[in-house]
């Protein structure tokens, strides 16, 4: 109803325009107004749209992403069942590898009384274990005390054929599980 006096209003003087009055430009500022607040209103109930999209999007995805890690269990008991590195198949491969050692400082105190200085960076100052130093070490010589191996575990990893595409243009898409 105050819409409908609004634009009669709003009529009238637009036909008195040659007036120029200060009650015509007064309306054209309320009307402005309301359009204005028409547009933050439209934003507003998008804003709240998109959020009920996302959460329903979310619900979906985690049921599909479930789905994906069942079956990527699947593929991995496959693989270790033929005890192999690789299996390729019409749509994808299968790849096991090994996963490097990790080195573990667990006691630096004993770590640093019976080192040398072939596993150890010099910083002015200060002395820090070389991880990478210690790991080549381990190749020809016994773990020094102070020193846990981790033992790197076999990781399972697949690529499905449109992914290796996808690599090759400059994206890699691939998932892996660790054992």
């Amino acid at each position: 109803m105050e819409d409908n006096f609004l634009e009669e209003l709003l009529k009238e003087a637009e036909e008195k325009e040659g007036l120029r009055s200060e009650a015509y430009f007064d309306l054209l500022l309320i009307e402005i107004g309301k359009m204005k607040n028409q547009i933050a209103y439209n934003f507003s109930e998008a804003e709240k749209e998109i959020e009920i999209i996302n959460r329903f999007v979310l619900k979906k995805n985690s049921v599909l992403d479930e789905k994906i890690k069942f079956l990527e269990r699947k593929l991995e008991s496959f693989i270790r069942e033929r005890n192999v590195k690789t299996i390729t198949l019409p749509n994808g491969e299968l790849k096991m590898h090994k996963k490097p050692d990790k080195v573990e400082i667990s006691d630096m105190e004993l770590f640093l009384k019976h080192t040398t200085k072939d596993l150890l960076e010099v910083i002015p100052e200060h002395y820090k274990p070389s991880l990478a130093k210690i790991k080549q070490w381990l190749k020809f010589k016994p773990v020094p005390k102070g020193v846990t191996v981790i033992e790197g575990k076999p990781e399972f990893s697949y690529l499905l054929n449109n992914e290796k595409e996808e690599s090759n243009a400059g994206t890699k898409t691939t998932a892996g599980i660790a054992a």
